[in-house]
C-alpha cells in the first residue's frame, strides 16, 4: 500500500526540495493549501527568514468568489509584498501538491503581481 495523501505528498516534497532551495537573490515562494484555505511565503533559506506573506484568510485580502480566485488573489499580494521588500525573482516551491487548481492559480496571481520565476 501507498499509505495515505500526505504520506504521499510529503514523499514528493522531500523529492522537490532536494533539489530546490532559496538564496538570498532568489529566494523560495513556498504554498500551503488546506480545505479551508491557501498561504504563500517568500522564504531566504540562507537565513531561514520569511521574507513576504500572505493568506487567503488574512484581514488584508479583499478576495470573493471560489477559491480559485482566492487564490490567484494571494498571489498578487505576496507579489506585491515581495516587490516591496526588494524581491522580484523566485524560485516556486509547490510544495508535493500538483500544479493545478489552486496552485496554478496562486502562481499565476504572482506572475501577474510581478514576480518572475
Amino acid at each position: 500500500m501507498a499509505g495515505s495523501k500526505t504520506s504521499r505528498r510529503e514523499r514528493i516534497k522531500q523529492g522537490i526540495r532536494k533539489n530546490l532551495a532559496g538564496t538570498t537573490e532568489r529566494p523560495r515562494l513556498s504554498v500551503f493549501r488546506s480545505n479551508k484555505g491557501i498561504y504563500a511565503q517568500v522564504i531566504d533559506d540562507t537565513t531561514g527568514k520569511t521574507l513576504a506573506a500572505a493568506s487567503s484568510l488574512s484581514k488584508d485580502l479583499v478576495a470573493s468568489g471560489n477559491k480559485v480566485d482566492q487564490s490567484k488573489a494571494v498571489g498578487k499580494l505576496v507579489a506585491e509584498k515581495a516587490v516591496a521588500a526588494g524581491i522580484s525573482k523566485v524560485v516556486f516551491d509547490r510544495n508535493g501538491y500538483l500544479y493545478h487548481g489552486r496552485v496554478k492559480s496562486l502562481a499565476e496571481g504572482a506572475r501577474e503581481g510581478g514576480l518572475d520565476f
